[in-house]
């Protein structure tokens, strides 16, 4: 027989989630994370609702966590230092994620942007995300079941990109899709070695500069 919590244990349980995500956000300011509408949106997440029961004790750890079909939900530091960099304190209008995964990150993001378009290669991956994040009401969010490689052309250009999976070298059609004044973040080199790169389009061209080592599952071609 499957017992459901009585409404006094339900109310102790979110007590408890509440306070393990307000303690990760003060985790996060500690860790160099200062822009206030991310650490309120990192907050506002419930990052247990994005990975699978057995691993829900464990969702507000500062690691990385399988989410099935080889693929991770980032560590909050992660997505925090990756949306602060990429936002730059600015309400951005368009932004593509390549690699929707969970559907985490995408939910942080939708928190912060007025249209989301968000592309994901397997097909179980963002069918669950966009359950979840239609479950929690988001409705500035457009999902692609498509090559991320390829960007989402028809919704270009972009003011911002983020690439949640880790590329050889920084994929030409993402540049093209990057609208003048626009930001890039994306792990660029082998795994083991990748860096973060944020990538700014100015009418002179592409400036490029790494903020941190990071590691993430690598940038694929196709459709599983």
């Amino acid at each position: 027989m499957i017992r459901t919590p009585s409404p006094q244990a339900a109310r102790g349980q979110d007590f408890v989630v509440s306070r393990r995500r307000r303690e990760l956000v003060d985790r996060l300011r500690k860790e160099g994370i200062h822009d206030a509408q991310v650490l309120a949106a990192m907050e506002k997440v419930p990052r247990h609702e994005f990975v699978d029961e057995l691993l829900k004790s464990r969702a507000y750890e500062n690691t990385a966590l399988p989410i099935g079909s080889a693929q991770t939900i980032s560590q909050p530091i992660v997505v925090a230092l990756m949306t602060q960099a990429l936002l730059s304190g600015q309400k951005l209008k368009r932004v593509l994620e390549v690699g929707t995964g969970s559907g985490y990150q995408t939910a942080v993001l939708a928190e912060l942007v007025e249209n989301l378009f968000t592309v994901e290669r397997i097909k179980p991956l963002t069918e669950q995300a966009r359950l979840r994040l239609a479950q929690r009401g988001y409705r500035n969010v457009h999902f692609g079941y498509a090559d991320g490689m390829n960007g989402w052309s028809p919704y270009a250009p972009y003011d911002g990109i983020m690439v949640t999976a880790g590329a050889e070298s920084v994929p030409r059609a993402l540049t093209e899709q990057l609208a003048v004044g626009g930001r890039m973040l994306i792990p660029v080199g082998p795994q083991g070695r990748q860096s973060l790169r944020l990538i700014e389009r100015s009418t002179r061209g592409l400036v490029e500069r790494d903020l941190a080592a990071v590691s993430f599952v690598p940038l694929l071609a196709g459709r599983d």
